[in-house]
């Protein structure tokens, strides 16, 4: 069985743990049963030679957790696991290791959605329970831009579908920053101000993305969690202090960064990476970016987790 799951870059901003867009950069895994109940793994790209090799590994661990649910016990496996998610960027590569996990636990147990692809539905409830939170994994699921909330006891999604004229562009920074510690720098309560902006500023993202990308700039600001990470990776609002100030570029903090994701667009028609608007927003990227960083524009991806049909 194979499964490619996209890379993610969630909050966009205002929408802190909640708005989330798939791109198109994907690490693909295989997996195979094997019938003497061993376990063996095989990576390559990111994290070779520094993730665990037995059942620590996080997409085993998915797949545990996904059999477990089903009631059934994870069966020997050959896993290979194809890795182009930078780690530790603010790019959901774990939220990709954890769907692309239970997308292939599901398929094996033969769980499928009403047509006949992935049972998206299952495969969301169950990563987002082991993430612990929904925005990453939400667009790696379904694709598209996503708003993600916790429903009662479940988690909930609103997948949308994103403008034409909006291109990701994604600066990768050499260093990594642990998501815990960024985490560990936001202050328990926020003024009732500040969250106030910030409701306007998130529900301002979901139109600016979905049809009125002219709308970008204003809507990508926020008050709850950029500024307070500034001591973590000063680098990187640095970089989209100057984004902003100097190109008048909607940029952000990817997820929890260092990663700072730009939301370029075009004024009509489809984006292409050679129209003369985005080359120009590109160019002015890479200029304010220097060589400390890997400027690559992706395409959103559209339709999320992916699991073709088994191999003979």
């Amino acid at each position: 069985m194979s499964v490619r799951a996209p890379a993610t870059s969630a909050n966009l901003g205002p929408g802190f743990d909640a708005l989330g867009l798939a791109v198109q950069l994907y690490n693909e895994f295989d997996a195979a049963v094997r019938d003497d109940g061993e376990l063996r793994i095989r990576v390559e790209g990111e994290g070779a030679g520094e993730v665990p090799l037995d059942r620590r590994h996080l997409v085993v661990r998915a797949m545990a957790e996904a059999f477990d649910r089903a009631g059934e016990k994870l069966p020997g496996l050959d896993l290979r696991c194809v890795n182009r998610i930078p780690h530790a960027r603010g790019l959901g590569s774990s939220s990709s290791a954890i769907v692309g996990g239970v997308a292939a636990a599901a398929a094996l147990l033969g769980r499928t959605g009403p047509d006949g692809g992935p049972d998206r539905e299952w495969i969301y409830q169950v990563a987002a329970d082991i993430e612990g939170h929904p925005d990453n994994v939400a667009p790696c699921v379904h694709g598209g831009y996503t708003v993600a909330y916790r429903d009662g006891g479940s988690w909930g999604v609103a997948r949308l579908t994103p403008d034409q004229r909006v291109l990701p562009v994604l600066c990768v920074p050499g260093w990594r920053l642990s998501t815990e510690r960024a985490r560990g720098l936001l202050p328990e309560t926020v003024s009732h101000a500040d969250a106030a902006f910030n409701t306007g500023r998130a529900a301002l993202m979901t139109a600016a993305v979905c049809g009125q990308p002219e709308a970008l700039y204003a809507a990508t600001e926020d008050r709850l969690h950029e500024a307070y990470r500034a001591p973590a990776m000063p680098r990187t609002l640095n970089l989209i202090g100057d984004l902003r100030e100097h190109e008048k570029l909607p940029a952000v903090v990817s997820g929890a960064g260092p990663t700072v994701l730009v939301l370029c667009s075009v004024a009509a028609g489809a984006v292409t990476e050679d129209s003369p608007e985005i080359t120009r927003q590109v160019d002015s990227i890479r200029q304010r970016a220097g060589n400390d960083w890997d400027v690559r524009p992706l395409h959103i991806e559209p339709a999320g987790v992916r699991t073709p049909s088994p191999h003979p």
